[in-house]
């Protein structure tokens, strides 16, 4: 009875930190951010180095955003959501910012290194789309 207590006590202890770290990420992400999505299309003799844009890519284009940077995310493609398709995308690095513009002033004057870094990690030209958080 002792046990089913303290393993009653530690799961619901448990839950609640589990639930209240996710409304902290979600609390992170509101509305009227700007989400910046650079995707990696999937096709056939292409190639991608996570660990290379996990560990050098992605944080050195973080590093260039300074505090405008809210958070960012890495993805790693997995499955398209249509059984037996080809994966939309090898992978999608995604930006959470403040400022569109100060987003575009910040990359502005690294493109030129952001675009030779590529060569690094993949050969494949990403796919990007600036949108506006609404939920």
């Amino acid at each position: 009875m002792k046990i089913r207590l303290i393993l009653s006590f530690f799961l619901l202890t448990t839950c609640f930190a589990a639930f209240s770290q996710e409304k902290q990420n979600m609390a992170v992400v509101e509305r009227g951010l700007i989400k910046i999505s650079i995707m990696y299309p999937y096709a056939e003799g292409k190639t991608f180095n996570m660990e290379y844009y996990e560990t050098k890519h992605m944080p050195m284009v973080a590093g260039f955003l300074g505090s405008n940077l809210i958070k960012y995310t890495i993805e790693k493609g997995l499955a398209s959501g249509i059984p037996n398709q080809p994966l939309p995308f090898m992978a999608i690095g995604i930006f959470y910012v403040k400022s569109l513009s100060d987003y575009q002033a910040a990359i502005g004057p690294h493109i030129d290194a952001i675009r030779a870094d590529f060569s690094n990690y993949t050969n494949i030209s990403p796919v990007i789309l600036m949108g506006e958080v609404i939920k």
